[in-house]
């Protein structure tokens, strides 16, 4: 196990290096001047050609590329072009609500989808597999704006039951310590503003997380059909195991790694697609955070807001890839 994790970390250096090159190089294809952006269209020549030197605009481009490879190896995202902060400490805030949103999102999509599949496996052909099969259809289907405005219109404007924007109460703040509100809360004791924040999370959580959900709900419901069919449980089932074990302990332990691979996909495709829901439930995360950097042609907050993405969801897959191993032995051989 441990020569197979050392394996699969060397692996990831080439993959990095690929990354920081392909982000670098699409992010400066991108159309427009970024010291024009920054100094406006009544800017002189003069004046956006003094603000290129100044920024390293002018240099070539192998020049530029060394300098923010080296940069990143030191631990430095640069330098954001319209606020002049760092930005490996400006973009942690936005990068921990992404997160906080997708951790959750996901987790509602893992409960409800797994069972959901697994239920209707179990349960082929029955109404409740019909029923959660049409459900899962529509949650594939259906467009997260639209889910995340219905939602805000029935349980924030009719009903009143859950707040519909931001992540904590703006009246009363919390101070920020680790930027996960729900850590922070209760880092400084203040439990009423933990549910506070944990009823803010749910209309995004589940916005984001019903896509996922229904992709998992049909990938464990076919695997498990797969499974569920093979000699090895009728075999268990005639010793007379009762059907929970035989569907969750004997069952799904083997029809899981399909399903685990669908959750990693998910897992990173939602921390760098939520940009839809933090608009529509103004979430202050990552994905705003380069869609705002995008318009003022900021070329380092682009640079690292995708490199960061692009990161976590290599990580994502590297720990699918362990879990592999662990689950499946074989694997690893």
């Amino acid at each position: 196990m441990v020569s197979y994790t050392i394996r699969r970390l060397l692996m990831l250096i080439p993959v990095l290096i690929g990354m920081s090159l392909i982000t670098f190089s699409i992010v400066h294809l991108i159309p427009g001047n970024p010291a024009q952006v920054i100094l406006g269209e009544q800017a002189t020549p003069q004046a956006i050609a003094n603000l290129e030197e100044q920024l390293g605009l002018n240099e070539p481009y192998f020049v530029q590329y060394t300098k923010y490879a080296w940069g990143l190896l030191q631990g430095d995202l640069g330098t954001s072009l319209r606020t002049k902060s760092e930005i490996s400490k400006e973009i942690w805030p936005y990068l921990a609500g992404t997160m906080e949103l997708t951790f959750f999102a996901m987790l509602f999509a893992i409960i409800v989808g797994v069972n959901a599949g697994i239920i209707s496996a179990w349960k082929q052909n029955s109404l409740f597999d019909y029923t959660a099969m049409v459900i899962a259809l529509v949650g594939v289907s259906m467009p997260i704006f639209w889910l995340g405005l219905m939602q805000q219109w029935v349980f924030a404007q009719e009903l009143g039951w859950l707040p519909a924007f931001g992540r904590q109460n703006p009246r009363d703040p919390v101070e920020a310590i680790t930027h996960f509100y729900l850590i922070d809360t209760l880092l400084n004791g203040r439990m009423d503003q933990f549910w506070t924040s944990f009823r803010h999370l749910i209309l995004p959580s589940i916005a984001l997380g019903t896509i996922p959900m229904a992709i998992i709900a049909r990938m464990t419901r076919s695997s498990m059909l797969e499974v569920l069919r093979s000699d090895y449980i009728r075999t268990i089932e005639a010793k007379g195991s009762k059907t929970f074990a035989v569907i969750y302990r004997h069952g799904f332990k083997n029809a899981v790694i399909p399903v685990l691979t669908v959750v990693g996909l998910q897992a990173g495709t939602l921390l760098g697609g939520a940009i839809l829901t933090e608009t529509i439930f103004s979430w202050p995360g990552i994905g705003r955070y380069v869609f705002q950097a995008i318009g003022n042609r900021d070329y380092p907050v682009i640079q690292s807001g995708i490199l960061v993405i692009a990161f976590m969801f290599v990580i994502i897959n590297l720990i699918v890839d362990l879990l592999y191993s662990y689950i499946d032995p074989r694997i690893k051989y």
